[in-house]
């Protein structure tokens, strides 16, 4: 039993701060940033901005309101658990917003677009990583994807277009626009935060050379290799070993380099991927 108690501990602690810098972030870009200029961003904070730029009404009370359908959509598609998180963090980031002393940073426009996404989406993505969301754009995008043919990214795009419209239409083209400087500031900071700086890539190659290209990636590389046995399915049929290997973007193109030396012919396929548990990438350190 203790031995399950501290790590549960550990990582209730690590989820707290990791939700408390979201929120802090969060706030920091929009009081300091979007808020003073009339910005928006794209998602549900990107609808609360807007309804609060068009009437007047205060941001923190329409990010509870606006959120509390998704929350509870949180509670059917994902569970109890992040309902509950994700509803203290939206209240959190609400009082936030009314007793943080954060100030007005800079008046160019530019700098006001970048780094109010860079910071709201630093919170959002701290947030996430911390089990919960204080944006419920994934959540809804989520749900629609289950019940229709559209991805979760078409999903958040084609939200985003009809707020950016709306933006144009009832701000200006010119408010709009920054929006959606603003919205690629956050959502590439989500995505930092979220997948890390590594972003692991699935590399499966298929090559008459595959036992070179084993020991390359196993010796020199210092990564692990899964093997399949394959059988070619064009042109004439021979049993092939097809190597499966997780390596970082970082190695990727080391990666790429030495299987054009060793068989310009092979078949190479890349698959990007967010996140991974254990094995050898996680134990070696980059080179």
């Amino acid at each position: 039993m203790r031995g399950h108690t501290k790590p549960t501990k550990l990582n209730f602690v690590k989820n707290v701060f990791l939700i408390t810098c979201g929120i802090v972030s969060a706030c920091f870009g929009l009081k300091s940033f979007l808020l003073p200029s009339g910005f928006i961003d794209g998602g549900v904070t990107g609808i609360s901005l807007l309804v609060s730029n068009v009437t007047g009404l205060k941001l923190s009370y329409l990010i509870v309101l606006i959120n509390v359908p998704f929350v509870l959509l949180g509670y059917r598609q994902i569970g109890k658990v992040f309902a509950i998180k994700t509803s203290v963090a939206i209240s959190l980031l609400a009082i936030s917003l009314i007793i943080a002393p954060f100030k007005p940073i800079t008046h160019d426009p530019l700098l006001i677009a970048f780094f109010g996404g860079l910071f709201l989406g630093g919170g959002i993505g701290l947030a996430m990583r911390g089990g919960c969301v204080i944006d419920g754009t994934e959540v809804l995008a989520l749900y629609i994807s289950k019940h229709s043919t559209l991805t979760v990214g078409n999903i958040i795009l084609i939200l985003n277009i009809v707020i950016f419209s709306f933006a144009a239409i009832l701000l200006s083209i010119d408010t709009a626009l920054y929006a959606i400087l603003t919205y690629l500031s956050a959502s590439n900071t989500v995505d930092y935060i979220v997948n890390g700086i590594e972003q692991y890539t699935g590399v499966t190659v298929i090559s008459e050379k595959n036992e070179q290209i084993r020991k390359f990636i196993i010796n020199r590389m210092k990564r692990g290799v899964t093997i399949y046995k394959g059988e070619g399915g064009y042109g004439t049929k021979k049993d092939i070993n097809i190597l499966y290997t997780v390596v970082t973007k970082l190695e990727m193109g080391k990666l790429q380099t030495a299987i054009r030396q060793i068989d310009p012919d092979a078949f190479v396929i890349q698959q990007q991927i967010a996140d991974i548990k254990g094995g050898v990438v996680k134990r070696q350190a980059l080179h």
